[in-house]
């Protein structure tokens, strides 16, 4: 019988068992060893392993980034945790030019084995400055890993690898994610980076999912389904690397290419994938990009469902891409993760 947890229940499962083996990781950030515990991911942490391996602190991420960095040089393996990842944007100093190049910078002799976990996402009306996804910045640094893993099952095994990793790595992580449940293995587990998993086998089209545009994907396939199309749906997992040969593989197959981002299209995730397929083909397929709209993240539920893509969306796109005909508006409930969240992480 498999075993069901949560992706926030993996996530703590995945820290509980990487601190339990080695000494030298530790948990920082705002709130991980309050009563909340980051919604949950760092539940008795910190009455488990004590106050100095996990702590509160202070509201400076540019100096406690730098705190972070200077840890992972003098041998320790922190795990930073920044609750939204809009704040990362003060600490890019120390993320882009101290912990992406100090290994390159000493010729190889140091390591920075730095764990930044950063929350994306819409949720509880957060507006403009709480809501961003900003991990295409990220993807551009050479010297950064960047994984956001969209499964419980990914979440467990990209965060072991993460911890385990000698290089700097962004764990991108989606508030919409937190309730999902799905199988998990208890033994513990790595992931390798730069592969990407193909959730559903199909014909007709591809669609790629980013984060918790994955879950919307899945549901788009199904609303596909309906209208006798059937999508081939690929979770990239880890996007910086990137597992482009994957994706070119099926849509070399399909033809057609539907990337949907909880981002920005412009210089985005799913403009990286556009490219990096294209490249491996040659053209001789028909692609689509979904993301926010061009405009600052409103605060209105009404506002929002407009801001992001969705299953309808998706299928929408897909279904003109399919056939031309742009008319088509499947109608379908509310993805209940967004229907039921209760916030405020």
């Amino acid at each position: 019988m498999e075993r069901l947890l949560t992706y926030t229940e993996a996530v703590r499962e995945a820290l509980e068992v990487e601190m339990a083996r080695d000494p030298r990781i530790f948990v920082m950030g705002l709130g991980v060893d309050d009563f909340k515990a980051v919604n949950g991911t760092t539940a008795g942490l910190a009455q488990r392993f004590g106050p100095s391996r996990v702590f509160d602190v202070p509201l400076s991420e540019d100096a406690m980034t730098g705190v972070a960095i200077g840890a992972a040089l003098a041998g320790l393996r922190p795990v930073h945790v920044h609750i939204r990842m809009d704040f990362l944007l003060l600490a890019m100093n120390q993320l882009a030019n101290m912990a992406a190049k100090a290994r390159y910078m000493w010729g190889g002799s140091v390591s920075v084995p730095l764990v930044v976990r950063a929350i994306i996402g819409r949720g509880w009306g957060q507006g403009a400055q709480h809501s961003q996804a900003l991990h295409s910045l990220l993807m551009h640094i050479p010297g950064l890993r960047v994984v956001a893993p969209s499964t419980p099952h990914d979440a467990k095994g990209m965060l072991i690898a993460s911890i385990r990793e000698d290089n700097p790595v962004v764990f991108v992580e989606h508030r919409m994610l937190a309730d999902l449940k799905g199988p998990v293995p208890q033994k513990p587990y790595a992931l390798p980076f730069g592969r990407a998993t193909v959730v559903e086998e199909g014909g007709d089209l591809t669609l790629v999912g980013v984060s918790h545009m994955l879950q919307e994907c899945l549901r788009a396939a199904a609303l596909l389904r309906t209208k006798g199309l059937s999508a081939e749906v690929i979770d990239p997992v880890s996007l910086s690397p990137l597992d482009a040969e994957t994706i070119a593989r099926s849509v070399r197959k399909t033809k057609r290419l539907v990337v949907a981002d909880c981002a920005w299209t412009a210089c985005g995730a799913g403009s990286e994938i556009l490219a990096s397929t294209a490249e491996r083909l040659g053209g001789g397929f028909k692609a689509r990009r979904l993301g926010l709209a061009p405009v600052a993240c409103p605060t209105t539920r009404v506002l929002e469902d407009l801001f992001y893509p969705n299953s309808r969306t998706i299928a929408s796109a897909a279904y003109a891409l399919a056939t031309g005909d742009e008319s088509w508006r499947p109608e379908a409930g509310d993805a209940p993760e967004i229907s039921q969240f209760k916030g405020p992480c």
